[in-house]
């Protein structure tokens, strides 16, 4: 479940810093209060993960001042300035300084919770941008999010990590759903260019006039952005739907990256979304082009192709919508465990998050299975499991892993535990942990 929002109180008058916590509490907020603006600011830091309610006439530092710091160590801080009646004119001088907005005393609690709850919601998506910012430039945390120790995904992790040290233009194909943008991040993410601009635009997102016009100029003297090709200078440019692009401007494309010369200033990633049977990236672009780009090559594999990874996905995913919604996790039965492996995942990893959502969902109103789900979504899969394609012990070691993976998270790595609840005697539990490399400390905690 999300955790409740921090409110940081700030007034001179206790009774008013207890009345607005208490009422604020009441309304789900973790709230915490200061007697000053000096007290107060020796906690908020630029990072402060909530919003500020603070009065505008205070003993020693004024709200004023106080709003004009916080707004120099972090000016997307949500700060709420309360007046005394007739100070609206210096209200309105706080909201051009970037308060939020402000209230006037006496004030309507009600108000002050419906401020409240709209600064919070600002704070919390500027919060998530900024980790999505810093997850989107670590390559490690990058890496960890490509889940899996299918033999497909330890060479994908092989080749992003060899291809990110290399500079050369890139061409990520495979098919809808698979991951290949979150490869294009962390191609730019493991690199030399890990710090410098990452620019992502989709070409079958624009009419061919509006995707020329943002990938190569010219702008007009009222648009804020630089053209694609210039605003990613020295750094990463990633094209999706690369074969959307029309005959004209993949030779306007050609030409930019010829003119950049060896080794390209700037990189581009090219991502190939073509789902038709029987045709490729190459067969849309211009060879030359298509040959420019496809210097260096990654193909993300589709999901079926990744075995039990399917299992640790689902399980994973689950568990993250489970807290999300404040509900268990719906537990996997083996014959569940065998139909998400057999299941054709048409959509990949995009349509198996779909999945794991809908199963917590029924799970928590206590209806439904995961297989009817799995019948729901793939209409071509019969009810009677089978192990067609690969030998019963591959479905069997699967989900014994599942199960233990499964059990050693939910005891946080207690082998004691774990012991008890599958029946297991120390040695053998070791002796399986190692046999699918699963390791006691990376459950601790």
């Amino acid at each position: 479940m999300q955790k409740a929002m921090k409110i940081a109180i700030v007034d001179d008058e206790q009774d008013m810093r207890q009345s607005i916590s208490q009422w604020l509490a009441l309304s789900g907020y973790d709230t915490e209060t200061f007697p000053s603006a000096e007290e107060a600011l020796k906690k908020l830091g630029p990072d402060y993960p909530g919003i500020v309610i603070s009065d505008i006439k205070m003993p020693g530092m004024d709200g004023m001042t106080f709003l004009k710091k916080l707004m120099g160590t972090d000016s997307s801080l949500p700060v709420i300035m309360i007046t005394g009646h007739g100070d609206v004119p210096m209200a309105v001088e706080a909201m051009r300084l970037g308060a939020f907005d402000f209230l006037e005393k006496p004030f309507n609690p009600d108000k002050m919770t419906q401020l409240a709850k709209k600064a919070a919601n600002a704070r919390r998506l500027t919060m998530d941008n900024r980790q999505l910012r810093k997850e989107l430039s670590d390559g490690g945390q990058l890496m960890k999010k490509l889940i899996g120790t299918s033999p497909v995904m330890e060479r994908l992790r092989e080749d992003i990590l060899d291809l990110g040290q290399a500079d050369g233009h890139v061409l990520i194909d495979g098919e809808t759903g698979t991951g290949k943008t979150l490869v294009a991040h962390a191609l730019h993410a493991v690199g030399a260019r890990a710090g410098k601009k990452f620019v992502l635009l989709s070409c079958a997102a624009l009419e061919e006039e509006q995707l020329s016009k943002r990938l190569f100029g010219p702008m007009q003297p009222e648009d804020v952005q630089l053209p694609a090709i210039e605003e990613a200078r020295g750094g990463t440019l990633v094209l999706e739907d690369v074969e959307a692009l029309s005959e004209s401007l993949q030779a306007r494309l050609l030409s930019a990256i010829n003119e950049q010369g060896t080794p390209a200033e700037t990189r581009i990633v090219a991502i190939s979304n073509l789902q038709e049977q029987d045709r490729t990236c190459e067969d849309v672009l211009r060879p030359d082009l298509f040959y420019r780009l496809a210097a260096l090559r990654i193909t993300v594999p589709p999901l079926r192709q990744r075995g039990e990874d399917i299992l640790a996905l689902f399980t994973r995913l689950s568990e993250q919508f489970a807290d999300e919604y404040g509900c268990d996790a719906p537990q996997v039965t083996a014959q569940e465990a065998a139909q998400l492996l057999q299941a054709p995942w048409p959509g990949n990893v995009r349509q198996l998050i779909n999945v794991a959502e809908r199963a917590v969902l029924q799970s928590r109103r206590g209806s439904g299975t995961i297989a009817s789900l799995l019948m729901s979504e793939n209409e071509e899969m019969q009810p009677v499991m089978t192990t067609e394609g690969k030998p019963l012990k591959e479905y069997v070691e699967a989900f014994e892993r599942m199960l233990i993976d499964n059990t050693m998270r939910r005891h946080k790595g207690s082998i004691a535990s774990v012991m008890e609840e599958l029946c297991l005697p120390r040695r053998t539990l070791n002796e399986k942990m190692a046999k699918y490399g699963l390791q006691r400390a990376d459950y601790l905690g």
